[in-house]
């Protein structure tokens, strides 16, 4: 595949973040990740996500979330890794980005949120229904996102391991919350990391169907309006 990879340098409001951009040919929409807490843009799972949706036709940007400094602080402390509205404000600020500078093409724009990232990823969607056409959540804690979870309007995709039962619960009310724009599917045999062989791969390929579709609705409603 005809692909550019690149590592980018992205400036929100209050800090610059590093990024690894990969565009393949032709891009259909772009997919940012939202890492869970204690994790980065180097988390293992993502990277093998992100690397089926770019099979997909879709540009990924894993992005770190937190600066050098404050990784230093949150791996003492474990303090930031928790702090939602600050990581939902910076993926917020690169979703302006992305709409602004376009490194990928005049391209909807997505979400991808594992754990705390899911939280983050959803408060940030809530503020953003503009500017995104899709959100999937792996093993996400969505009642984390508290009162933006009623604000979503980003259809959602909500991935559970089926052995992740606590999570499960919590993303069974949160689907409640989410309405018409919620979507919950459950993994069997998976645990919270989708560790077990052939889990991570399920979840790829529903991100996969559920972005490319959800996307391509959203190039459609722009040439038509």
């Amino acid at each position: 595949m005809d692909e550019q990879v690149s590592t980018v340098t992205i400036p929100v409001r209050d800090a610059p973040l590093p990024a690894d951009l990969l565009v393949p040919a032709q891009p259909a929409g772009v997919v940012l990740f939202a890492h869970g807490s204690g994790s980065s843009r180097r988390s293992p799972r993502n990277v093998a996500v992100a690397g089926q949706l770019n099979d997909h036709g879709l540009a990924t940007v894993l992005v770190d979330l937190l600066t050098p400094a404050e990784e230093e602080v949150d791996t003492r402390t474990a303090e930031l890794r928790f702090d939602i509205g600050l990581l939902a404000s910076r993926l917020a600020g690169i979703v302006d980005w992305l709409a602004a500078e376009r490194p990928a093409g005049d391209v909807p724009i997505g979400l991808f949120g594992a754990s705390t990232g899911a939280a983050a990823a959803l408060v940030a969607a809530a503020s953003r229904a503009d500017r995104l056409g899709a959100l999937v959540s792996r093993g996400g804690r969505p009642d984390l996102a508290g009162s933006a979870l009623g604000q979503v309007r980003t259809p959602t995709l909500l991935l559970v391991g089926g052995l992740d039962e606590e999570v499960l619960a919590l993303n069974e009310r949160a689907l409640a919350e989410l309405g018409d724009v919620g979507e919950l599917r459950v993994v069997p045999g998976a645990t919270h990391l989708f560790e077990e062989p052939g889990t991570l791969d399920q979840v790829a390929e529903h991100a996969g169907v559920w972005f490319t579709t959800h996307l391509a609705r959203t190039t459609t409603a722009r040439r038509h309006a």
